[in-house]
Protein backbone atom coordinates (compact mmCIF):
# COMPACT_ATOMS: atom_id res chain seq x y z
CA UNK A 1 0.00 0.00 0.00
CA UNK A 2 1.21 3.33 -0.66
CA UNK A 3 2.29 5.66 2.10
CA UNK A 4 0.03 8.93 2.35
CA UNK A 5 1.83 12.48 1.87
CA UNK A 6 1.88 14.38 4.72
CA UNK A 7 -0.54 17.34 4.08
CA UNK A 8 -1.29 18.07 8.08
CA UNK A 9 0.26 21.50 9.26
CA UNK A 10 1.15 22.52 12.75
CA UNK A 11 2.05 26.55 13.49
CA UNK A 12 3.99 26.71 16.35
CA UNK A 13 3.74 29.07 18.87
CA UNK A 14 7.06 29.60 20.30
CA UNK A 15 8.40 31.14 23.45
CA UNK A 16 9.88 34.75 23.16
CA UNK A 17 14.01 34.66 22.33
CA UNK A 18 14.88 37.45 24.25
CA UNK A 19 14.23 35.61 27.43
CA UNK A 20 15.70 32.57 26.96
CA UNK A 21 18.59 34.39 25.66
CA UNK A 22 18.79 36.12 28.94
CA UNK A 23 18.09 32.90 30.50
CA UNK A 24 21.08 31.45 28.62
CA UNK A 25 23.49 34.28 29.45
CA UNK A 26 22.36 34.21 33.18
CA UNK A 27 23.26 30.37 33.72
CA UNK A 28 26.87 30.70 32.27
CA UNK A 29 27.61 33.60 34.32
CA UNK A 30 26.08 31.28 37.47
CA UNK A 31 28.38 29.09 36.82
CA UNK A 32 31.71 31.37 37.62
CA UNK A 33 30.97 32.18 40.99
CA UNK A 34 29.56 29.02 42.03
CA UNK A 35 32.95 27.53 40.75
CA UNK A 36 35.25 30.11 42.43
CA UNK A 37 33.60 29.30 45.93
CA UNK A 38 34.73 25.54 45.28
CA UNK A 39 37.38 26.42 45.10
CA UNK A 40 37.80 29.00 47.92
CA UNK A 41 36.57 26.08 50.17
CA UNK A 42 39.40 23.99 49.51
CA UNK A 43 42.26 23.70 51.47
CA UNK A 44 45.32 22.37 49.59
CA UNK A 45 47.31 21.40 52.96
CA UNK A 46 44.93 19.61 54.58
CA UNK A 47 42.45 18.41 51.58
CA UNK A 48 39.32 20.02 53.26
CA UNK A 49 36.41 20.77 50.91
CA UNK A 50 37.89 18.83 48.24
CA UNK A 51 33.90 17.13 47.49
CA UNK A 52 32.86 20.77 48.13
CA UNK A 53 35.50 21.65 44.66
CA UNK A 54 33.56 19.33 42.92
CA UNK A 55 30.23 19.58 43.48
CA UNK A 56 31.34 23.40 42.60
CA UNK A 57 33.06 22.35 39.37
CA UNK A 58 30.45 19.73 38.08
CA UNK A 59 27.42 22.14 38.88
CA UNK A 60 29.53 24.68 37.26
CA UNK A 61 30.06 22.62 33.93
CA UNK A 62 26.48 21.62 33.85
CA UNK A 63 25.71 25.27 34.00
CA UNK A 64 27.95 26.49 31.06
CA UNK A 65 26.51 23.09 28.93
CA UNK A 66 22.87 24.05 29.84
CA UNK A 67 22.73 27.89 28.80
CA UNK A 68 24.68 26.61 25.40
CA UNK A 69 22.11 24.63 24.90
CA UNK A 70 19.38 27.04 25.70
CA UNK A 71 20.99 29.41 23.43
CA UNK A 72 21.03 26.89 20.62
CA UNK A 73 17.31 27.32 20.65
CA UNK A 74 16.90 30.65 19.62
CA UNK A 75 15.51 31.26 15.83
CA UNK A 76 14.82 34.13 14.11
CA UNK A 77 12.00 34.19 11.39
CA UNK A 78 12.23 37.13 9.22
CA UNK A 79 8.92 38.86 7.22
CA UNK A 80 8.05 36.47 4.26
CA UNK A 81 9.83 33.56 5.85
CA UNK A 82 9.25 30.03 7.39
CA UNK A 83 10.91 27.67 8.99
CA UNK A 84 9.70 24.14 9.18
CA UNK A 85 11.45 21.83 12.10
CA UNK A 86 11.97 17.98 13.17
CA UNK A 87 12.73 16.70 16.41
CA UNK A 88 14.43 12.92 16.19
CA UNK A 89 13.35 12.65 12.62
CA UNK A 90 9.42 13.64 13.06
CA UNK A 91 8.02 16.35 11.99
CA UNK A 92 7.65 19.16 15.23
CA UNK A 93 5.87 21.80 13.68
CA UNK A 94 6.19 24.96 11.34
CA UNK A 95 7.38 29.17 12.34
CA UNK A 96 5.41 31.00 10.25
CA UNK A 97 5.25 34.63 12.25
CA UNK A 98 8.68 37.11 11.80
CA UNK A 99 10.27 37.19 15.24
CA UNK A 100 12.86 36.00 17.67
CA UNK A 101 11.93 32.82 19.26
CA UNK A 102 12.59 29.85 21.19
CA UNK A 103 11.81 26.24 20.03
CA UNK A 104 13.43 22.92 21.46
CA UNK A 105 17.41 23.25 21.06
CA UNK A 106 17.06 19.25 19.14
CA UNK A 107 14.64 20.45 16.57
CA UNK A 108 16.31 20.37 13.30
CA UNK A 109 15.05 22.94 10.25
CA UNK A 110 14.62 20.83 7.31
CA UNK A 111 15.06 22.96 3.50
CA UNK A 112 15.87 20.61 0.63
CA UNK A 113 16.09 23.11 -1.51
CA UNK A 114 18.99 25.09 0.45
CA UNK A 115 21.53 22.17 0.07
CA UNK A 116 20.74 21.22 -3.75
CA UNK A 117 21.39 25.36 -3.98
CA UNK A 118 24.73 25.44 -2.30
CA UNK A 119 25.88 22.61 -4.55
CA UNK A 120 24.82 24.16 -7.66
CA UNK A 121 27.10 27.60 -6.71
CA UNK A 122 29.61 25.83 -5.43
CA UNK A 123 30.67 25.46 -8.97
CA UNK A 124 30.56 29.42 -9.27
CA UNK A 125 34.16 30.00 -8.47
CA UNK A 126 34.82 33.90 -7.30
CA UNK A 127 30.87 33.36 -5.05
CA UNK A 128 32.29 29.93 -3.30
CA UNK A 129 33.33 31.29 0.05
CA UNK A 130 30.42 34.02 0.29
CA UNK A 131 27.79 31.22 -0.53
CA UNK A 132 29.34 28.48 1.59
CA UNK A 133 29.14 30.75 4.50
CA UNK A 134 25.62 31.34 3.77
CA UNK A 135 24.22 28.22 3.13
CA UNK A 136 26.21 26.61 6.23
CA UNK A 137 24.12 29.04 8.40
CA UNK A 138 20.38 28.14 9.88
CA UNK A 139 19.34 30.79 7.27
CA UNK A 140 19.71 28.59 4.51
CA UNK A 141 16.97 26.29 6.47
CA UNK A 142 14.09 28.76 5.58
CA UNK A 143 11.93 28.40 3.12
CA UNK A 144 11.16 32.15 1.29
CA UNK A 145 7.15 32.74 1.23
CA UNK A 146 8.13 35.75 -1.09
CA UNK A 147 6.48 36.24 -4.61
CA UNK A 148 9.37 34.64 -7.47
CA UNK A 149 9.81 34.53 -11.07
CA UNK A 150 10.11 31.26 -12.71
CA UNK A 151 11.44 32.08 -16.31
CA UNK A 152 11.06 28.83 -18.14
CA UNK A 153 13.12 29.31 -21.09
CA UNK A 154 12.37 29.04 -24.82
CA UNK A 155 12.09 24.82 -25.98
CA UNK A 156 10.97 23.48 -29.38
CA UNK A 157 7.71 21.70 -29.58
CA UNK A 158 5.86 21.02 -32.29
CA UNK A 159 1.87 22.49 -32.63
CA UNK A 160 -1.09 20.83 -32.83
CA UNK A 161 -0.33 20.27 -36.75
CA UNK A 162 3.12 19.13 -36.51
CA UNK A 163 4.41 22.32 -37.10
CA UNK A 164 7.78 22.87 -35.05
CA UNK A 165 7.79 26.09 -33.02
CA UNK A 166 9.51 27.82 -30.02
CA UNK A 167 7.47 28.61 -26.96
CA UNK A 168 8.74 30.34 -23.77
CA UNK A 169 7.19 31.26 -20.54
CA UNK A 170 7.28 32.87 -16.73
CA UNK A 171 5.16 31.54 -13.90
CA UNK A 172 5.02 33.96 -10.74
CA UNK A 173 4.42 32.02 -7.24
CA UNK A 174 4.98 31.47 -4.08
CA UNK A 175 5.37 29.54 -1.16
CA UNK A 176 1.83 29.02 0.39
CA UNK A 177 2.01 25.97 2.75
CA UNK A 178 6.16 25.39 3.43
CA UNK A 179 5.20 22.22 5.21
CA UNK A 180 4.04 20.77 2.01
CA UNK A 181 6.85 22.41 -0.16
CA UNK A 182 9.35 20.83 2.50
CA UNK A 183 7.68 17.58 3.46
CA UNK A 184 5.60 16.49 0.39
CA UNK A 185 7.87 17.30 -2.49
CA UNK A 186 11.53 16.43 -2.77
CA UNK A 187 12.64 19.76 -4.49
CA UNK A 188 9.74 22.52 -4.62
CA UNK A 189 12.09 24.49 -6.92
CA UNK A 190 12.86 21.95 -9.30
CA UNK A 191 9.41 20.08 -9.12
CA UNK A 192 7.52 23.64 -10.26
CA UNK A 193 10.42 23.83 -13.11
CA UNK A 194 9.50 20.28 -14.42
CA UNK A 195 5.39 20.61 -14.34
CA UNK A 196 5.81 23.97 -16.07
CA UNK A 197 7.85 22.27 -19.00
CA UNK A 198 5.09 19.70 -19.01
CA UNK A 199 2.58 21.91 -19.11
CA UNK A 200 3.74 24.43 -22.00
CA UNK A 201 4.73 21.51 -24.00
CA UNK A 202 1.17 19.76 -23.39
CA UNK A 203 -0.96 23.14 -24.09
CA UNK A 204 1.70 23.40 -27.69
CA UNK A 205 0.67 20.44 -28.44
CA UNK A 206 -3.05 20.88 -27.93
CA UNK A 207 -3.52 23.90 -30.56
CA UNK A 208 -1.94 25.07 -33.46
CA UNK A 209 0.48 28.56 -34.02
CA UNK A 210 -2.02 30.00 -36.20
CA UNK A 211 -5.10 29.35 -37.67
CA UNK A 212 -6.07 28.42 -41.18
CA UNK A 213 -8.74 29.69 -43.37
CA UNK A 214 -10.36 32.55 -41.19
CA UNK A 215 -11.21 29.65 -38.70
CA UNK A 216 -12.06 31.10 -35.24
CA UNK A 217 -10.41 28.27 -33.42
CA UNK A 218 -7.65 29.05 -30.48
CA UNK A 219 -4.48 29.67 -31.83
CA UNK A 220 -0.94 30.16 -29.84
CA UNK A 221 -0.90 33.32 -31.22
CA UNK A 222 -4.34 34.60 -31.51
CA UNK A 223 -5.39 33.69 -27.81
CA UNK A 224 -2.39 33.58 -25.94
CA UNK A 225 -3.97 35.15 -23.55
CA UNK A 226 -6.95 32.44 -22.83
CA UNK A 227 -4.36 29.73 -23.37
CA UNK A 228 -1.91 31.41 -20.72
CA UNK A 229 -4.82 31.25 -18.44
CA UNK A 230 -5.59 27.41 -19.10
CA UNK A 231 -2.12 26.46 -18.76
CA UNK A 232 -2.05 28.40 -15.21
CA UNK A 233 -5.23 26.85 -13.82
CA UNK A 234 -3.47 22.94 -14.98
CA UNK A 235 -0.36 23.96 -13.37
CA UNK A 236 -1.81 24.75 -10.35
CA UNK A 237 -3.79 21.65 -10.10
CA UNK A 238 -0.05 19.75 -10.18
CA UNK A 239 1.88 21.72 -7.40
CA UNK A 240 -0.99 22.17 -5.01
CA UNK A 241 0.42 18.98 -3.21
CA UNK A 242 3.74 20.82 -3.02
CA UNK A 243 1.49 23.83 -1.30
CA UNK A 244 2.25 26.21 -4.39
CA UNK A 245 0.52 29.11 -5.54
CA UNK A 246 0.52 30.20 -9.17
CA UNK A 247 0.10 33.68 -9.57
CA UNK A 248 0.64 34.11 -13.18
CA UNK A 249 1.31 32.16 -16.54
CA UNK A 250 2.27 34.53 -19.27
CA UNK A 251 3.53 32.92 -22.51
CA UNK A 252 7.17 35.37 -23.03
CA UNK A 253 8.34 33.85 -26.62
CA UNK A 254 6.27 32.06 -29.76
CA UNK A 255 7.92 31.80 -33.20
CA UNK A 256 8.31 29.33 -35.34
CA UNK A 257 11.36 27.43 -35.63
CA UNK A 258 14.17 28.60 -37.85
CA UNK A 259 14.36 25.46 -39.79
CA UNK A 260 10.68 26.54 -41.25
CA UNK A 261 10.71 30.19 -40.24
CA UNK A 262 11.19 31.30 -43.63
CA UNK A 263 8.76 29.08 -45.25
CA UNK A 264 6.02 30.17 -43.10
CA UNK A 265 6.94 33.81 -43.43
CA UNK A 266 6.72 33.19 -47.33
CA UNK A 267 3.41 31.68 -46.02
CA UNK A 268 1.89 34.40 -44.38
CA UNK A 269 3.17 36.86 -47.01
CA UNK A 270 1.45 35.12 -49.89
CA UNK A 271 -1.59 34.94 -47.44
CA UNK A 272 -1.65 38.39 -46.82
CA UNK A 273 -1.61 39.38 -50.38
CA UNK A 274 -4.27 37.45 -51.33
CA UNK A 275 -6.44 38.82 -48.63
CA UNK A 276 -5.32 42.54 -49.75
CA UNK A 277 -6.18 41.64 -53.65
CA UNK A 278 -9.91 40.60 -52.22
CA UNK A 279 -10.24 43.87 -50.56
CA UNK A 280 -9.09 45.91 -53.67
CA UNK A 281 -11.22 43.82 -56.37
CA UNK A 282 -13.95 44.35 -54.24
CA UNK A 283 -13.73 48.04 -53.88
CA UNK A 284 -13.08 48.58 -57.99
CA UNK A 285 -16.28 46.45 -58.56
CA UNK A 286 -18.02 48.81 -56.65
CA UNK A 287 -16.40 51.69 -57.76
CA UNK A 288 -17.05 50.16 -61.52
CA UNK A 289 -20.38 49.76 -60.89
CA UNK A 290 -21.62 53.11 -59.23
CA UNK A 291 -19.62 55.04 -62.32
CA UNK A 292 -21.63 53.33 -64.40
CA UNK A 293 -24.93 53.96 -62.58
CA UNK A 294 -23.98 57.49 -62.42
CA UNK A 295 -23.38 57.86 -65.84
CA UNK A 296 -26.65 56.35 -66.96
CA UNK A 297 -28.60 58.66 -64.32
CA UNK A 298 -27.12 61.47 -65.42
CA UNK A 299 -27.31 60.79 -69.09
CA UNK A 300 -23.94 62.12 -69.82
CA UNK A 301 -23.32 59.46 -72.21
CA UNK A 302 -25.31 56.23 -73.81
CA UNK A 303 -22.85 53.46 -73.97
CA UNK A 304 -23.53 49.94 -75.36
CA UNK A 305 -23.20 46.66 -73.82
CA UNK A 306 -19.56 46.30 -76.02
CA UNK A 307 -18.54 50.04 -74.89
CA UNK A 308 -19.49 49.65 -71.06
CA UNK A 309 -17.51 46.22 -71.03
CA UNK A 310 -14.79 47.76 -72.56
CA UNK A 311 -15.16 50.51 -69.99
CA UNK A 312 -15.25 48.09 -67.31
CA UNK A 313 -11.73 46.00 -68.15
CA UNK A 314 -10.11 50.08 -68.48
CA UNK A 315 -11.68 50.68 -64.78
CA UNK A 316 -10.23 47.17 -63.59
CA UNK A 317 -7.24 47.64 -64.81
CA UNK A 318 -6.44 51.22 -63.37
CA UNK A 319 -7.84 50.62 -60.18
CA UNK A 320 -6.67 46.64 -59.46
CA UNK A 321 -2.73 47.64 -61.17
CA UNK A 322 0.35 47.42 -59.17
CA UNK A 323 1.59 50.79 -61.41
CA UNK A 324 0.37 54.01 -62.36
CA UNK A 325 -1.86 53.69 -65.34
CA UNK A 326 -0.61 55.86 -68.10
CA UNK A 327 -3.70 58.27 -70.10
CA UNK A 328 -4.34 57.91 -73.62
CA UNK A 329 -6.35 60.87 -74.71
CA UNK A 330 -8.49 60.22 -77.73
CA UNK A 331 -9.84 63.40 -79.58
CA UNK A 332 -12.04 61.58 -82.00
CA UNK A 333 -15.01 60.12 -81.59
CA UNK A 334 -15.28 56.80 -78.90
CA UNK A 335 -17.22 55.03 -82.09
Amino acid sequence: MEKEKFTEEKILHAKPGMAMLFLGILMCLLSVPIIVIGAIGFDEATGRGGLLLAISIILGVLLILAGVLVMCGLRIIHPNEALVLTLFGNYYGTLYQAGFYWVNPFCTAINPTAGIKEAKEEGSGKELSINVNVNGSSASKKVSLKTMTLDNKKQKVNDELGNPIEIGTIVIWKVRNATKAVLNVENFKEFLSIQCDAITRNAARNYPYDANDGSDEKTLRGSSQEIADIMQEELQKKVLEAGIEIIDVRITHLAYAPEIASAMLQRQQATAIIDARQKIVEGAVSMVEMALQQLSENQIVELDEERKAAMVSNLLVVLCGNKDAQPIVNSGSIY
